[in-house]
């Protein structure tokens, strides 16, 4: 369906059955193995903003002798993302990253969902908490999030499934970017990764009924002026 929507911006209109039977013959499909499983789901419409999926990847292998981590934040209405790296997973570069986001995403962000590792909360690391198990200090992340009026969201121990369009997000890095490019400096997979993130946000998606993020914000910009923070 992606290379029939790419297609037809083109001008080439190609059934997706033909587009299916060519990629077979080729040889260009990947055989994976499904587990039948029955879900009933309850499609649910988000807002841009309404909720921000947030996690840390390991980028693979030492760069310059450095091993560094790639941010992530993809919005669950749009599918749009941004990606940064540091060199260190600590609370100051989650909050710093978080302050970018907000930056640079067109709407105000309501919520966002992470898991529980401590550079985003101490619920479950924490040692000093009150009879009703809540933490008597909360952490650095979950006071931003307060002073910015942000809900913040924690997945249940064990279940990175709950965190699923990052966790896909993070499945196509490692695919479609680490897999393919190698990288001579920190500026070097700066460069390149910001090309990537530039390249997925321009990409169409099936969530989207063929459009890019770029283009279901544009879109929903037109019909829905975003709120202004204050």
């Amino acid at each position: 369906m992606k290379l029939k929507w790419r297609l037809e911006k083109q001008g080439v209109r190609l059934h997706e059955r033909t587009i299916g039977k060519i990629l077979k013959v080729e040889g260009l499909i990947r055989k994976y193995r499904v587990r039948r499983v029955k879900y009933k789901y309850v499609k649910a419409f988000l807002q841009p903003g309404e909720l921000m999926e947030i996690d840390v990847k390991y980028v693979p292998g030492m760069i310059a002798g450095i091993q560094y981590f790639q941010y992530t934040a993809i919005d669950c209405a749009s599918r749009w993302r941004y990606l940064t790296v540091y060199d260190e997973q600590i609370n100051h570069h989650s909050i710093l990253f978080l302050k970018d986001v907000i930056a640079r995403f067109p709407h105000r962000i309501h919520a966002v969902k992470t898991d529980n590792h401590p550079t985003f909360t101490n619920y479950y690391t924490s040692m000093t908490k009150r009879s009703d198990m809540t933490v008597k200090t909360l952490h650095a992340f979950d006071r931003f999030c307060a002073q910015a009026k942000i809900v913040h969201y924690l997945i249940d121990p064990g279940k990175p499934a709950q965190n699923g369009k990052v966790e896909r997000s993070h499945r196509s890095d490692q695919e479609s970017f680490y897999d393919e490019r190698r990288f001579a400096s920190y500026a070097d997979l700066q460069r390149k990764m910001a090309q990537w993130n530039t390249y997925y946000n321009n990409l169409e998606h099936c969530g989207l009924n063929g459009k890019t993020p770029n283009e279901f914000l544009a879109d929903y910009h037109l019909i829905n002026p975003p709120n202004v923070r204050t």
